[in-house]
């Protein structure tokens, strides 16, 4: 008969040999956390939101870990959230591109068909002709969502018209039937200037057909939401609707064919969520995860956690460092770091996963812009190598181990931290 102290120390022992195998098990696993919009350019004191914000976490890791700088779509050259992404995901931009306006469908939740033409629309608010303000002052999405109901209902010849809000002012317009081409102008003039009409960017049938159905549409949607009940009485009305990267839906090569792992996306905004759902990722739905400044980060970090059990990696997408610098709130930037410092990293970081943090590009609180200057990088996890940096910031990250690395190179490095990286050669 074995004794019951016996038996306890075997389970003991049993029981230390299962958690050393769920670690080892986590050694192949990644992480990319990606704060939109992350870089940026010092103030009047020097600081960036980045340096200037209270990380411990995100330092304790840059201590543990290795920092790069990362040059998302080459130096110099100023990157779209949409391109950057698909790039830093494993899928080039220019062999992979399909326009803003089918990824920012995809992540709407609408199933697209090859040959829909979509695109990336705002609620925005035009008096006298003129665009006074393009966001409509940023209105709530449950604002959008009964504006939607009202542009939904609208018919246009040749084409049907499928129309959905997204996140706050945002939204995607669906054109669907045949005969249509994506080669066509905005009609978002990007500034206090007339609604454009939109025209042929190359003039054939099929574009000439969806220029002629969108300006129809944009016409229709301005004289719907001015009889809008929810407008009435409000200084910036939602009264308009601009459209702006048309782009006809196209299949590419599945993520786990490409790569060979696994992948889940945890995001708020469609775009991102969009990307994923492109490329053959399982997009998660994620309670609270509103890709705006009020995001859950904590429900976001229980449910990349919770991915990593039955997926190899993880892209987990943080809009609101972005939205703060568009609106040149150097603070708030600096807070929604510390948030997610305090909030989301300890979650991941727990996992014992590999994990790179990093922006897909910076946007700079002093002009609102995105612009061409490398993002921070940082890398964490068994899978990398230590440096000598000692904190998470611009600064730090230009004396990184990695040095300065390329939009495309990032996800080769991440499958190489994860014990899965391609032979070239032999």
């Amino acid at each position: 008969m074995f004794s019951f102290a016996y038996l306890h120390g075997c389970c003991l022992r049993a029981l230390k040999v299962l958690i050393l195998v769920f670690e080892l098990a986590d050694m192949d696993k990644g992480i990319l956390l990606i704060l939109d919009g992350l870089g940026d350019l010092p103030n009047k004191g020097g600081q960036t939101p980045l340096s200037a914000a209270k990380t411990p976490n995100m330092d304790k890791m840059a201590r543990e870990g290795i920092l790069a700088m990362l040059a998302p779509l080459g130096k110099g050259n100023v990157p779209g959230s949409d391109t950057s992404h698909l790039t830093l995901l494993g899928y080039p931009y220019w062999d992979y591109y399909c326009g803003r306006g089918p990824l920012e469908a995809l992540g709407s939740g609408i199933k697209l068909k090859e040959g829909d033409v979509a695109f990336r629309a705002n609620f925005a608010t035009v008096k006298n002709g003129r665009v006074v303000e393009r966001r409509a002052g940023r209105i709530p999405t449950s604002f959008a969502r009964k504006l939607e109901k009202l542009v939904s209902k609208i018919k246009v010849r040749g084409a049907t018209v499928l129309f959905k809000s997204t996140v706050e002012h945002r939204g995607v317009l669906i054109l669907r039937g045949k005969g249509l081409g994506s080669g066509v102008s905005d009609t978002d003039p990007h500034g206090h200037l007339s609604v454009l009409s939109s025209h042929a960017l190359k003039k054939t049938a099929a574009n000439e057909k969806t220029a002629r159905i969108l300006n129809e549409f944009t016409k229709k949607a301005m004289q719907a939401l001015a009889k809008a009940p929810e407008n009435k009485g409000r200084k910036l009305p939602a009264n308009a609707i601009l459209c702006r990267g048309a782009g006809s839906y196209r299949k590419v090569e599945p993520f786990f064919k490409k790569h060979g792992v696994t992948g889940a996306c945890v995001a708020g905004g469609a775009l991102y969520k969009g990307v994923a759902s492109y490329i053959g990722m399982d997009v998660l739905h994620v309670p609270g995860a509103t890709g705006s400044k009020d995001t859950n980060l904590k429900s976001k970090g229980k449910h990349a956690v919770a991915a990593l059990k039955n997926h190899d990696f993880v892209f987990v997408h943080v809009k609101a460092t972005d939205s703060c610098a568009h609106d040149g709130d150097y603070e708030c930037k600096k807070k929604v770091i510390e948030r997610v410092d305090k909030e989301l990293v300890p979650m991941l970081r727990k996992t014992g996963a590999n994990i790179i943090i990093t922006g897909d590009h910076t946007t700079a609180c002093s002009t609102g812009k995105h612009t061409g200057h490398d993002v921070p990088m940082l890398c964490w996890g068994k899978g990398f190598r230590r440096d000598r940096c000692k904190k998470f910031s611009e600064d730090a990250c230009m004396e990184g181990g990695i040095g300065h690395v390329d939009g495309w190179d990032l996800f080769p490095v991440m499958l190489n931290s994860m014990g899965k990286g391609k032979m070239v050669g032999t």
